[in-house]
């Protein structure tokens, strides 16, 4: 329920036009590699995720827990033209996030722009609701220009401009993520990431981001449960150095040294392999150019954690917010530590993205590794949460000290959105979702946006003017199309974003669709012929018969029919003048004179038809008719030993 499963979900969002073969046959070989060394241990990821797109195309969303179908899907992959040269980079990842489970990690891989920009606010949306980390690999691109010119496809070189890349480092840093830089040629390196993080055991203890760089000084705490201690470092001429809780330090210009005992560069990005050592280090940036800063290692012992709001109504306590938390006053959190029967947290703070403020809260347990953390004022910048604890060691040795962060950056909001709708959406009958929208700061008109995973026709009003302290109302309109399957999955957010962009909130709804059952009627059968030249010899003569069946003009249609009694042969096909109807022929030696058809409809519902060659029973015998047969055949037995017992004087 709260998005523990064993093993980490493995999840790709791939571009697949025509520029990408090379990238693609990079990610068959991670996932290969991935999967033969985690297949059958502990590190096998729980989930497979796979996600494809182009322009004007994105999805299908792949789900499996079978790592050979996952392997099947993206040896299918090729790299087909895509049109112009952005493409549906940002509809693929919605879809993933949609698809995922919680606190997931995405890796998507492209060379181009993103061709819808649109939806950036609500890929944030999703991120923070689902906390899931995105990393975006991009590499440099040859795209084809379509326009022909004297017969000749015109080859072009094209790489993204730093504004549109700009987009994907923002994404990334939202959620923690990385925005990794690099050549096609140098992606099977980059790609290193992927085989790391993709352990189930792999624990954050610090996530900063600077952008404009600044030099700046971290500092983390390394516990004696961490292993493989790893430094990522995404920029361009990033200096640094590093000092270790013993105060030896190193620096980024250092060739050898005995803090890091591996490095390696490619692209924008760095990774450090760092020699263990208990206690808190601090790695001093000293750089000007953006940067991010992200240290992890593999721990049994993590968190979760969920926005809190006081709840509505006669019952005192609190509910999880499925929104963003109100910025600039008194806030709480529910915090659960895992891994560890023995950890408890000592401090919980909200941790400013962009800087060094943060703010502290109070820490009630609540007992099974839960806590009510209370704050005074919720960040009214964008803040990440970071927790301190100690764990009891089994050793005679003191208490661990740990500290564990979440990489997603979160933001506090003046604008209030509730909703509220009936979980059950019925194919071809518009469904409402009405919302109210409310905004503790400066009125205006607020623009609404409502987009849906499964593309949806849908109206919503654009914006709405509301004025400070007072709510507005507005409905979502969702409308989806006769054949959705039953079962189909749909999140509809939707977002209110104030004037100017300065402040927006959000709120995540899922909704299932189900198709409703108005056939409860069995299907029939009509017996068209009925042939044979039965002599005494049976084993010598043939009889046949063929039939019509259908499922009413109400029905759903005909789904199977089988073969219950007899040992002819029997075949089947469509009526040409209506595919509600499904022609039968059999044939069956003279040996066997009985035979039964079980024919079942699209909902589910069975009917049975019978036919013989005997003189007793009639010919053919509908379900309906069978059942009516039993109930006398039962009535006239009863009435024979009623009438038994009154002759023998029982009355």
């Amino acid at each position: 329920m709260m998005g523990i499963i064993k093993g980490k979900p493995l999840c790709f969002v791939i571009d697949t036009t025509g520029s990408m073969a090379d990238d693609i046959a990079t990610v068959r070989l991670v996932t290969s590699s991935i999967i033969n060394s985690k297949v059958g241990t502990d590190e096998e990821p729980s989930l497979y995720i796979l996600v494809p797109f182009n322009d004007p195309d994105f999805g299908p969303l792949i789900k499996t827990t079978d790592p050979e179908v996952f392997k099947n899907a993206i040896n299918s992959l090729s790299a087909l033209d895509g049109g112009d040269f952005p493409e549906m980079s940002l509809s693929g990842l919605q879809l993933a996030l949609t698809g995922a489970p919680s606190n997931s990690e995405i890796f998507l891989f492209t060379d181009a722009p993103a061709k819808d920009v649109h939806l950036r606010s609500t890929v944030i949306a999703l991120i923070e609701r689902t906390q899931t980390v995105v990393n975006f690999m991009i590499t440099d691109s040859t795209v084809t220009n379509r326009r022909r010119r004297s017969g000749n496809i015109q080859q072009q070189h094209r790489e993204i401009s730093a504004s549109d890349a700009q987009l994907y480092r923002d994404l990334a840093q939202a959620s923690g993520g990385q925005a990794i830089e690099v050549t096609k040629s140098e992606l099977p390196v980059a790609t290193s990431i992927i085989t790391e993080s993709s352990s189930a055991d792999m624990v954050t203890l610090l996530q900063a981001a600077r952008s404009p760089g600044k030099a700046d000084n971290f500092s983390f705490i390394v516990d004696e449960t961490v292993t493989k201690l790893t430094v990522y470092i995404t920029g361009r001429s990033i200096s640094f150095t590093l000092i270790s809780p013993t105060g030896e330090s190193q620096q980024s210009s250092d060739a050898t040294g005995s803090l890091i005992t591996a490095s390696q560069s490619v692209g924008n990005f760095k990774t450090l392999q760092l020699k263990k050592q208990v206690g808190q280090w601090e790695m001093r940036m000293m750089s000007t150019n953006p940067y991010t800063l992200k240290v992890m290692g593999q721990s049994p012992i993590d968190f979760l954690f969920d926005f809190l709001e006081a709840a509505q109504g006669l019952i005192t306590g609190f509910d999880v917010l499925d929104t963003r938390p109100k910025a600039g006053v008194n806030g709480s959190l529910l915090v659960s530590v895992t891994g560890s029967d023995s950890a408890t947290l000592t401090e919980v703070a909200l941790i400013e993205s962009a800087g060094s403020g943060e703010i502290k809260g109070v820490v009630l347990p609540q007992g099974s590794g839960n806590f009510l953390v209370q704050f005074e004022r919720i960040p009214s910048v964008a803040f990440v949460v970071r927790v301190k604890g100690q764990n009891v060691s089994s050793t005679p040795r003191a208490s661990v000290v740990f500290q564990r962060q979440l990489p997603i950056n979160f933001r506090a909001s003046n604008v209030t959105i509730t909703a509220d709708s009936n979980s059950i959406l019925v194919p071809g009958t518009p469904f409402s979702v009405p919302f109210s929208v409310m905004t503790s700061g400066t009125g205006g008109n607020f623009t609404i946006r409502a987009t849906n995973s499964q593309r949806f026709d849908s109206t919503s009003p654009t914006s709405l003017f509301l004025e400070s302290g007072n709510s507005t109302n507005g409905t979502v309109t969702l409308s989806a199309p006769l054949n959705t399957p039953s079962g189909t999955d749909v999140t509809l957010t939707i977002e209110a974003e104030a004037p100017g962009g300065a402040d927006t909130n959000y709120i995540v709804l899922r909704f299932s669709v189900v198709n409703t059952v108005t056939d409860f009627t069995h299907p029939v059968c009509e017996l068209l012929s009925l042939r044979s030249n039965c002599s005494e010899n049976c084993s010598l003569s043939t009889w046949a018969l063929s039939a019509r069946v259908s499922d009413g003009a109400e029905g759903t249609g005909v789904d199977r029919v089988s073969l219950k009694q007899g040992n002819g042969t029997m075949n089947t096909n469509l009526a040409a003048d209506n595919e509600n109807v499904t022609l039968v022929s059999y044939s069956a030696s003279c040996c066997s004179p009985d035979m039964e058809l079980q024919v079942v409809d699209r909902v589910g519902n069975v009917g049975s038809c019978f036919y013989t060659l005997r003189e007793n029973p009639p010919a053919a015998i509908s379900l309906s008719t069978k059942v009516t047969q039993s109930l006398f055949l039962c009535l006239s037995v009863m009435v024979l030993g009623l009438h038994m017992l009154t002759e023998g004087g029982v009355q």
